[in-house]
């Protein structure tokens, strides 16, 4: 527990509350999308692709439809017209459009792309069915890799030349070649990543169920964003949003994947609102590997300007991006901020760059984690190797251009302001808290016996919070019920993010309940506010200011109630723990189910304006670009360098997301983002053939970090307001931006005598014996 975290707690905000939702998670008791049974519910499953590129001819499903239980099959040319319109409010505003169909249609795109739809009376029969269906091919030549797309003679789709699906730059690379030109040291590389999935726990899910009679859709959905859903599907089936009701109960992880419906969801929405009846698809864990959505997948030619004391004096990235067949959103969303974000934490005065998005026959980009991760991968690669090339310990090159608290507000290099963060505070932190010089001496009598250890760090810069127009307010509404209970009620968009007990917590303090009075109730779009879901790590602050905005309205009425009985004034009652008194007179009380009577069954008694009840609704608008948060990883590993094995040893985190609302569940994201961000480093990869066939479709070929991979992850804290409600900042994304570059640089500081330069993710065993091979082959090995 860090100093600052009984400085900034109030009543229960800032302290370790047990987690309200994991007494029903870990009892078995939650309620995910496949726990949901409707009369009459039909069951989903779609034939996909087998080819990766290929005209769809002749469609026999006459063998499909003669099974027993077999209810619809529907092909492109029966299901696509249905659907008004695929959009999403993350999309962006004058980019071309992307196309969207919900069944395949002329050709498919990617392996696994969805080109039939089969509808049964359970998913057993609906996959016999789907086995029975047959589809002739007429194979085209593939766009597999993304990095020839653009002089390729093949589109994925037509009318995009270039198979370019958008790029944008910043200042021209032109402009900063007479620095580069003049400098004593210039470095550059090309850093490739390859492309990973969010893989979270429960796979997608979806129950749509249409009432003719009501003319009314209701979906239960496994998502991050119930409102988000409702828009999706009031416009895709044509129908005004208070016809549909999107139900959220548990969700088992979401981490971007599931921030926005994607194609199956909507064919499942269009084949409920067509069949009359309540539809169920689950994806299993093949597609999910196969067909869910990439992540990642982009590379990018970086480079930085020095003096001769290592002041950087420019720095350039040129950022390329596989968007595959069908991104979702607009593929420059996670783009952007990554040339915008590259010069991070430092003191950079000129800069430039450029970002192209490019189709491939591959399974589309969606959301993930820290979208913009890559900019802190490729420039904090990129230092190290700077640090190795002059001579300078990677910790000194950072302290001596990296900026300190007293330093901001201030506009990056690209125009992007910061403010309210400390990175150098927690590089310093952090290093403490490894004792950086005790690693280096460890580390030299390591190499000495033979063993190569290796420390690396990553410090970043986060955007939380975001202000873009769908994500820019929150709402909540918070009743006080005539028992005195305190029922609040918010989008939600829960995906183990503990946002229950984060709005529990919040709710209590700004009223003044007692923690144990309060209750949640999110994702339900019939009755709870408009918001925008979980995504940008928004959700703590977001909720904190709609709360705050809201509660404070009843607290007010609160006061004036307790006052007029207890004959004082309001400013002299004190409230908290669900009871009023009077100032100095502790004797004098009223609790708040007292307060709730008279104001629901005494209106005769209520003081002069007020009105009966106690319940009122509010909304928060941002009115910042984001919300800055920040922090530094540091991971130190020992390689293997005969069998390329690399072991983890120590896992550091200096954290800067402002005051905890609860510093466990802070921990928690910490914990859960960097293992993603290892997982990228080290083990994940979402590899495609030559021929475009996804070879890593099981668990056994796609591997994940457990813990027998993972350290223990020390975390310390250091505390920068933020200008947000509550000063809180986002943290749900930053494990994943951090760990993956501490994790490269430890491996190529472990493996410096060798001379080895990162190039290429994964670092699995095999590529580290590889680059170890052909760093000696070209004689660089300096041991």
């Amino acid at each position: 527990m860090s100093p600052t975290e009984t400085a900034t707690a109030t009543a229960v905000v800032g302290t370790r509350v047990p987690r309200l939702e994991d007494a029903r998670l870990v009892t078995g008791a939650g309620t995910f999308v496949d726990d949901v049974t409707r009369p009459g519910m039909a069951h989903a499953c779609f034939v996909r692709s087998p080819l990766p590129r290929a005209r769809i001819g002749d469609i026999d499903v006459s063998a499909a439809l003669e099974i027993e239980g077999v209810l619809a099959v529907y092909t492109a040319a029966d299901l696509n017209p249905g659907a008004h319109e695929i959009s999403y409010d993350l999309d962006m505003a004058g980019m071309p459009p992307v196309p969207r169909p919900p069944l395949a249609e002329e050709e498919v795109r990617f392996v696994g792309d969805p080109v039939v739809l089969v509808i049964a009376a359970d998913r057993y029969i609906a996959e016999d069915a789907c086995e029975q269906v047959i589809i002739d091919y007429d194979p085209l030549d593939p766009v597999i890799d993304y990095t020839t797309a653009e002089s390729s003679p093949n589109l994925v789709h037509a009318g995009f030349a270039g198979n370019s699906a958008g790029e944008m730059g910043g200042r021209p690379a032109s402009d900063l070649e007479p620095i580069f030109d003049s400098a004593a040291h210039v470095v550059r590389q090309s850093i490739f990543q390859q492309a990973y999935l969010p893989v979270p726990m429960e796979t997608r899910g979806i129950v749509a169920e249409w009432s003719a009679p009501a003319a009314e859709l209701t979906v239960w959905s496994s998502t991050q964003s119930p409102h988000e859903v409702r828009l999706f599907a009031a416009r895709l089936i044509g129908v005004a949003e208070h016809q549909v009701r999107v139900i959220a109960r548990d969700t088992g992880g979401g981490f971007g994947l599931k921030q926005l419906p994607l194609r199956e969801e909507a064919c499942v929405l269009l084949a409920a609102r067509a069949l009359g009846s309540a539809v169920k698809w689950i994806e299993d864990r093949q597609e999910n590997l196969m067909a869910s959505g990439m992540s990642r997948h982009e590379h990018a030619d970086v480079g930085m300007a020095f003096d001769a004391e290592g002041t950087i004096l420019a720095a350039s990235i040129a950022h390329v991006q596989n968007v595959g067949a069908y991104p979702t959103p607009s593929p420059v969303v996670g783009g952007i901020p990554v040339g915008m974000l590259f010069p991070g934490p430092y003191r950079v005065t000129d800069a430039s760059f450029t970002a192209k998005f490019l189709y491939s026959n591959t399974v589309g980009r969606v959301a993930y984690r820290g979208p913009w991760q890559f900019e802190s991968v490729s420039r904090e690669v990129l230092l190290d190797h700077a640090a190795r090339r002059m001579g300078i310990d990677p910790i000194e090159l950072r302290r001596r251009n990296m900026l300190r608290r007293d330093e901001f507000p201030r506009a990056n290099a690209n125009g992007m302001p910061h403010d309210h963060v400390s990175p150098l505070e927690t590089l310093e932190q952090a290093i403490e808290m490894l004792d950086y010089e005790a690693f280096r001496e460890e580390q030299r009598a390591a190499r000495a016996e033979g063993r190569y250890l290796g420390v690396g760090t990553c410090t970043y810069l986060e955007p939380t919070t975001g202000a873009s127009p769908f994500l820019a307010t929150e709402g909540a509404t918070i009743r006080i019920e005539p028992s005195g209970k305190v029922n609040v009620y918010v989008a939600g968009g829960s995906a183990g993010n503990s946002l229950e007990t984060t709005v529990v917590q919040l709710a209590a303090d700004a009223l003044g309940a007692a923690l144990a009075d309060v209750r949640t109730i999110q994702g339900d779009t019939a009755i709870t506010p408009f918001g925008g879901g979980t995504g940008g790590s928004r959700s703590g602050s977001m909720t904190a200011g709609a709360i705050e905005q809201t509660a404070s309205v009843l607290r007010e009425k609160i006061l004036a109630i307790a006052a007029h009985r207890l004959n004082t004034t309001p400013e002299e009652i004190e409230f908290s723990g669900s009871r009023a008194t009077v100032r100095g007179v502790p004797d004098s009380a009223l609790t708040l189910a007292e307060i709730a009577d008279i104001a629901y069954f005494q209106s005769d008694s209520l003081p002069p304006g007020i009105q009966p009840g106690l319940e009122s609704s509010g909304r928060y608008k941002t009115p910042q670009i984001a919300i800055w948060a920040n922090a530094t990883h540091v991971c130190t590993c020992e390689v293997d360098i005969e069998t390329g094995e690399v072991t983890l040893l120590r896992y550091i985190v200096s954290e800067d997301c402002g005051p905890m609302i609860n510093p466990s569940v802070v921990e928690g994201q910490i914990y859960g983002g960097t293992v993603q961000g290892i997982g990228g480093a080290l083990y994940e990869h979402l590899a495609y053939d030559e021929s475009g066939n996804p070879v890593a479709t099981t668990f056994l070929d796609y591997l994940l970090p457990t813990a027998s991979e993972v350290p223990d992850i020390e975390i310390g804290h250091v505390e920068t307001p933020s200008p947000g409600p509550g000063s809180f900042k986002g943290v749900g994304e930053g494990g994943a931006i951090g760990s993956t570059p501490a994790v490269l640089n430890a491996v190529a500081d472990a493996l410096a005598p060798f001379g080895v330069e990162i190039r290429e993710l994964p670092l699995s065993p095999s590529r580290i014996v590889d680059m170890i091979d052909r760093a000696r082959a070209a004689g660089k090995d300096n041991r």
